[in-house]
């Protein structure tokens, strides 16, 4: 799969051009949160990463995308398939639009439209999973309004800044 291309956007592979754009996502302390990081990544492993983006996803048990606009090569964000099962046929997405006049395009509906029809045709995958912050409405808007159902919540899940937090998990069944 070199890419998956929608009406506005385009999901592609990581490239090493990518470099300085993952790079200054996974140290951006303000996502740290969402994606669970709690140190800051150096150049030499986000490179690393980069050399192995190219194992496929029954290796690498993960699949990240750049999110780009059809004109153009540079991503505007990131989508991931991850915790990815093929025995159990289910895998967690996230997504983030990093570039912040981008968002409310509706890209990050059409990226997740694109990448949850490639999960359930391509991998034969049964069920999606997200993990969202309560306070994250948008982010709850965006996947409920792709079929992702409320499930439960995890309470006090995650520790942010010495205050527990809880944790919606929502599912999708393909």
């Amino acid at each position: 799969m070199n890419t998956l291309k929608g009406a506005h956007i385009l999901l592609r592979a990581l490239e090493p051009e990518d470099l300085d754009f993952v790079y200054a996502i996974e140290n951006d302390e303000t996502v740290w949160e969402i994606s669970q990081t709690q140190t800051p990544y150096s150049r030499f492993l986000i490179r690393q990463y980069l050399e192995n983006a190219k194992q496929d996803i029954f290796e690498a048990k993960q699949l990240r995308l750049a999110i780009c606009l059809h004109d153009q090569f540079a991503p505007i964000g990131l989508i991931d398939l991850f915790d990815f099962d093929p025995k159990n046929k289910r895998a967690g997405i996230g997504i983030l639009i990093s570039d912040r006049s981008e968002r409310h395009k509706g890209y990050a509906s059409e990226s997740l439209f694109l990448l949850i029809q490639y999960a359930k045709h391509h991998l034969g995958l049964h069920q999606l999973f997200a993990n969202i912050d309560p306070k994250n409405t948008q982010s709850i808007r965006l996947f409920e309004s792709h079929a992702f159902q409320l499930i439960g919540t995890k309470k006090d899940w995650n520790l942010n800044q010495g205050v527990y937090q809880n944790e919606c998990f929502f599912q999708c069944f393909l």
